[in-house]
């Protein structure tokens, strides 16, 4: 801490003497002075290439620049042990702050008890992760942003679109704690309309297509939470719905974007800006306790035009009116 206070008021001294105030675009400083920041992720998927380049272009546009901040951007490609031997690494080399993605790296981090600033992206359930336990008032040395599932809306969206499905197949990861929350919101929702699921539980990206293909023939529509591990294998989902004429509906817009028929979300690249600027008020002089983490809920329809013909679905006026297609 007392290295990333020293940089951050080498900072505002170069500030002051450029005749700039802290709240205005800073100036080129000594890369030597450069705050060092981790950006950490677990695996590489659309939705959180763009979380990290919302957060990165929201820090250059509010000011701080390469040779002022330095990102490090380190991708466990799924590995739990080359997470962990990052985040080792970037401990040992004192970062002065750690921005991780999603709940994984988040929870790995903040379990390592470093000390380091940790800022979070998309952790749909920050407290039932225990990387914070409680959401105004954040410790552990970490904050963020949630990204929650209007799960409810998906579902209505559902009726909407492709009314009188009656079971669907949910395909996600035990060991994700945001998809194991998501998951039990939408068994609580179906419970309580009265419609039926079917379950698939996969460990490992190479056993997604496979738990897809288990449900065709005994579920009408598909449902995916956020899930790292699912996401990643979303193409062959979607491929596999189509042939069998089931729509997806999904948690982002870039399983949208990957075959997946519809969702209600919020943008990934927002979400990365808003934890950019909670960073930047820390780096400012905010004390992280003092920065409550978010509920970023400005969500959005988001419908693939080319998976509703592949699955014979008309798009009725009035949602397309106010939905994102994507051709």
């Amino acid at each position: 801490m007392k290295k990333t206070l020293a940089k951050i008021l080498t900072l505002m001294l170069l500030l002051a003497a450029a005749g700039c105030s802290a709240e205005t675009t800073p100036k080129n400083s000594d890369s030597a002075n450069a705050i060092q920041v981790g950006l950490v992720q677990l695996a590489d998927n659309g939705a959180f290439t763009d979380m990290r380049e919302g957060f990165i272009d929201k820090l250059r546009e509010l000011g701080y620049t390469e040779e002022q901040l330095v990102i490090d951007y380190k991708n466990a490609n799924g590995d739990t042990a080359t997470l962990n031997s990052i985040f080792q690494t970037m401990v040992d080399a004192q970062k002065d702050l750690i921005v991780t993605i999603g709940t994984p790296a988040t929870q790995a981090i903040v379990n390592m008890d470093s000390g380091i600033p940790v800022f979070f992206i998309s952790v749909s359930n920050p407290v039932g992760a225990k990387v914070i336990t409680d959401m105004s008032t954040p410790d552990k040395h970490a904050t963020g942003t949630s990204n929650a599932i209007p799960v409810s809306e998906m579902f209505k969206l559902s009726d909407q679109l492709t009314p009188d499905r009656q079971t669907y197949g949910l395909i996600y990861n035990t060991g994700e704690v945001n998809a194991v929350t998501t998951i039990e919101q939408a068994k609580n929702y179906l419970d309580s309309v009265g419609l039926n699921y079917k379950e698939a539980i996969v460990t490992s990206s190479s056993e997604v297509q496979q738990a897809a293909e288990s449900l065709v023939g005994s579920v009408d529509a598909f449902f995916i939470p956020n899930d790292s591990m699912v996401q990643s294998a979303m193409p062959q989902v979607a491929e596999i719905a189509k042939q069998a004429k089931l729509p997806v509906y999904g948690s982002s817009a870039v399983m949208v974007q990957s075959g997946a028929f519809a969702t209600v979300s919020i943008d990934d690249i927002t979400i990365g800006g808003i934890t950019a600027e909670m960073a930047v008020k820390f780096l400012k002089g905010t004390p992280i306790e003092q920065i409550p983490a978010i509920t970023v809920s400005d969500f959005t329809t988001v419908i693939n035009q080319s998976t509703a013909d592949a699955i014979g679905v008309t798009i009725p006026q009035d949602i397309l009116s106010h939905a994102a297609i994507i051709e």
